[in-house]
């Protein structure tokens, strides 16, 4: 009787120590599990980190170009404006010319007729 008492403690031990290693070895891959968890999430945050990076980035940089462009198209705007002016002002001289030179025109007209009209008279 005591050695079949002796067994079944035996046969209760080995149970329960493999029980217990089964126990660790879960344990262990379930701390494993939670590790690799942990570094993809964290692989997964630096990606999303990275990209919004990139896109702020690339908003910036468009931002640049744009402002950039309208810098240039309002250079472009202001040199043809200025080139309109000084063509106007150009215009206007020569009219004033034109005019100016048909007032002396009209004067030396004047002049030629009101001379010989005076010349006979002396």
């Amino acid at each position: 009787m005591k050695r079949l008492v002796l067994f079944v403690v035996v046969l209760v031990f080995a149970f329960c120590t493999t029980v217990m290693a089964a126990d660790k070895a879960a344990a262990k891959a379930a701390d494993v599990k939670a590790v690799a968890a942990d570094k993809a999430d964290v692989v997964k945050d630096d990606a999303a980190v990275k990209a919004s990076n990139v896109k702020d980035e690339a908003a910036v940089k468009a931002t640049d170009v744009k402002d950039e462009a309208t810098a240039k198209a309002d250079a472009k705007k202001a040199k043809a404006d200025k080139k309109a002016k000084a063509k106007k002002a150009a215009a206007k001289k020569a009219a004033a010319e034109k005019k100016a030179a048909a007032k002396k025109a009209a004067a030396e007209k004047k002049a030629e007729e009101a001379a010989p009209a005076d010349a006979p008279a002396k």
